[in-house]
């Protein structure tokens, strides 16, 4: 055996486990996470039932490592254009929930996994998922978090983990009612451009009345 086998050996493993990950992501995102077995994901991947398994577990395994990579594709928070952050910490909330729609074109796959794991119904999984948004901070709430409390913008008497949680979960279910809206108009009362500015403005508003720094005047 030279040298090299046991390298190429490895990324033939990571090529394989990859493959697996964005199969996976594409069935979870057109059948939900009920409706895909570990069955038809390996089949549709080329690879056995025990592969699947041995890299990932279980199915809830597999979805995890699915839900990490969708969310590895969204942007972060900080990410947005620098004349939007030298605005400050809600006018980058306000350019990200302006951003939301794109999400049913380019990043559908991504977001409906998300969206999945966001809502599921596994104990356990559900567990797994908000210990690695924690740990791994994939959107980066935890440093824009950082960001607005030392622009002054956001309260020091309440805790930034208080915070940060507070930002992830709103953020997350305001952004899913504008897709749905999107992709079921009429359910929240009409999908009218106007409205949903309206809307929008209303969430920064009550956003910013709840975590914002009034001390010293940041609100306007």
């Amino acid at each position: 055996m030279t040298v090299g086998q046991p390298v190429r050996a490895v990324a033939r493993q990571l090529a394989k486990r990859e493959r697996i990950v964005a199969v996976a992501m594409e069935q979870f995102a057109a059948s939900g996470y009920e409706g895909c077995t570990a069955e038809s994901i390996a089949a549709a991947a080329g690879v056995s039932k025990g592969a699947v398994f041995g890299y990932f577990g279980s199915k809830a395994g597999l979805f995890l490592a699915a839900y990490q990579q969708a969310t590895s594709t969204f942007s972060k928070y900080l990410d947005a254009p620098a004349e939007v952050t030298e605005r400050g910490f809600f006018a980058v909330i306000s350019h990200w929930l302006a951003q939301t729609q794109h999400l049913i074109g380019q990043d559908w796959v991504p977001y409906r996994v998300t969206l999945l794991g966001n809502y599921c119904s596994d104990l356990q999984l559900r567990r797994a998922i908000t210990q690695f948004l924690w740990r791994d901070d994939p959107y980066g709430t935890q440093a824009f978090v950082r960001f607005g409390i030392e622009r002054g913008e956001l309260r020091t008497d309440i805790d930034a983990a208080v915070i940060v949680s507070m930002v992830d979960w709103l953020m997350d279910r305001c952004q899913d009612a504008i897709v749905t809206e999107e992709l079921d108009p009429g359910l929240f009362g009409g999908a009218d451009q106007q409205l949903r500015e309206l809307r929008l403005g209303q969430f920064v508003e009550l956003l910013r009345s709840a975590i914002g720094n009034w001390a010293i005047g940041t609100a306007r």
